[in-house]
């Protein structure tokens, strides 16, 4: 079965807008996320340690069943992503404009940095999924550097207009037929929506993990997260 991973950066965004005039409990989202359906939950962790630092990872460890860490090849996060012992380390690239963003691993710069971690997590016993272009490029090198699991980012396909969308879903579509070749795990995620997801998974059917993020917590703030995560549910599974 297919799993919807919920991220909560959107919502740990909206915690540290409120200055503290609001109450944000990640760790009740979470829990509420996960009984209503949801595979799991993500959270990432930047060099800066905003707006999530190594206490609101903790939290979230105690009250989800099942957390992903998604953080940059950074050696200096290791030590609290090894304290937290996720159930899965991301390591993507790092969009510095929007926090919590993401971008895909450049391994052609961050080989040597991401082969570290790899090697870091495995030691302990972390799964690690990189996040790639979704290239027969960049899935062939992350299958290099010994990755086991990969996450093909989709921030670039779905906002396309449709023509160019369509040939950048055949280029999606051919790395997810490598990365199956290769058998690694393989999860699709990256401005995803309820439109844009099912479009997504017809040319990655292979996919395992679905990760949805900003459109969760949008829908979640009009029907409630256990409504949210059901709508987003039906839709990827």
């Amino acid at each position: 079965m297919r799993n919807l991973i919920v991220s909560l950066d959107a919502i740990a965004g909206l915690a540290e807008a409120s200055a503290g005039r609001a109450s944000f409990d990640l760790g009740a989202a979470a829990a509420l996320a996960e009984l209503a359906g949801a595979g799991g939950v993500r959270i990432g962790l930047r060099e800066d340690l905003r707006p999530i630092g190594e206490a609101e990872v903790l939290h979230l460890r105690r009250a989800s069943r099942s957390l992903e860490l998604r953080l940059p090849p950074s050696p200096g996060l290791l030590k609290p992503a090894l304290e937290a012992r996720p159930d899965r380390v991301v390591i993507a690239g790092e969009s510095w404009e929007s926090l919590g963003g993401a971008t895909p691993l450049d391994l052609r710069t961050q080989a040597q940095a991401v082969q570290a971690m790899l090697r870091s997590l495995d030691d302990a016993a972390i799964p690690a999924v990189l996040v790639l272009a979704p290239s027969l490029d960049a899935v062939k090198a992350g299958h290099g550097l010994g990755a086991r699991s990969v996450e093909l980012y989709t921030g670039a396909t779905v906002d396309l207009p449709r023509a160019e969308r369509r040939a950048a879903l055949e280029q999606l579509a051919d790395a997810t037929r490598l990365a199956s070749k290769l058998r690694l795990g393989l999860s699709v995620g990256g401005a995803l929506d309820d439109r844009s997801a099912p479009e997504v998974l017809e040319v990655a059917p292979s996919a395992e993990r679905v990760a949805i993020g900003r459109a969760f917590a949008a829908r979640a703030l009009l029907v409630g997260v256990d409504r949210a995560v059901r709508d987003l549910r039906a839709r990827v599974e």
